[in-house]
């Protein structure tokens, strides 16, 4: 059998993450949204960022993407047992803060990588989506974000970080007005407004040529049940798929409203996914 290491990916590492990754795009599309617009940094400690992968002799079988020195941590989509050979090696150099993924990667992570009991710890369901799949529900006054529109749009961010992450952005983070202006800027953030006031917004939170993931879907309280999720998750779906082979979203596992929707949009229900906050 040929030896198993671990070993931090370097740039002639990419073809093969890359090719590790596209076995399973959909439970990949985060990862390969961060290779796509990133790449692979250089081994420098002065790095913001870094990937390790297992490799059997000389075939990459798992990778894990460490930023922030584990301020967030994605593992592939890999069994378990393979995450948690990575999560071994890394145990003396790594405290994880935050991750996302599939739950027994996640799992693996948090038994080596994590000082005590999580903050926060929510199960998700993975749902995606292909052209072929996508019912006929639109509505296009489905817009771009501008940047005019930030201040009104603070808000809604914010609220949809209390309902996901159960923290308040606007008091916990002083960047955080900037960071959805940032976005707005970077033409990944669609909003609805009706009678002068944003309703409804959603992010696309990475995107490669695999396809895209969509996340923080969020609608004004006072405007939930008139169908704007169903319209507009439908509406941003039928646009990206025109250019992009599948769409992916992560729906918590007891929000069964927004599972509703996403099924009733074409969404199909995939792995468990993890979310795991530290601080």
């Amino acid at each position: 059998m040929p030896p198993v290491t671990v070993q931090q990916l370097v740039a002639k590492d990419t073809d093969a993450l890359r090719a590790l990754l596209a076995k399973d795009p959909a439970h990949n599309l985060y990862l390969l949204g961060l290779l796509q617009e990133y790449g692979i940094a250089t081994a420098d400690n002065r790095c913001s960022f870094s990937y390790w992968g297992r490799f059997d002799g000389k075939t990459l079988t798992a990778a894990v993407f460490v930023g922030g020195s584990g301020g967030l941590v994605v593992p592939s989509a890999s069994e378990g047992a393979f995450t948690g050979v990575i999560a071994d090696a890394l145990a003396e150099r790594v405290r994880l803060k935050g991750s996302v993924g599939e739950k027994p990667a996640v799992d693996a992570l948090v038994r080596s990588l994590c000082v005590g009991k999580p903050r926060l710890s929510k199960t998700y369901r993975l749902f995606s989506v292909s052209a072929d799949d996508l019912g006929p529900f639109t509505n296009p006054l489905l817009r771009l974000a501008r940047e005019e529109d930030v201040p009104r749009l603070v808000p809604l961010a914010a609220g949809a970080i209390r309902e996901i992450h159960d923290r308040d952005a606007l008091a916990e983070d002083p960047h955080f007005e900037a960071r959805v202006a940032q976005r707005v800027r970077a033409r990944r953030t669609y909003v609805l407004e009706e009678n002068g006031e944003l309703v409804f917004k959603v992010d696309i939170g990475s995107r490669s040529q695999f396809g895209a993931e969509l996340e923080a879907l969020y609608t004004v309280p006072s405007q939930r049940g008139k169908g704007h999720a169903t319209l507009c998750l439908g509406q941003i779906s039928r646009f990206l798929l025109s250019s992009l082979p599948r769409l992916t979203l992560r729906i918590e596992e007891k929000d069964e409203s927004l599972a509703r929707i996403a099924r009733k949009v074409g969404y199909l229900a995939g792995r468990t996914q993890r979310l795991v906050l530290t601080e």
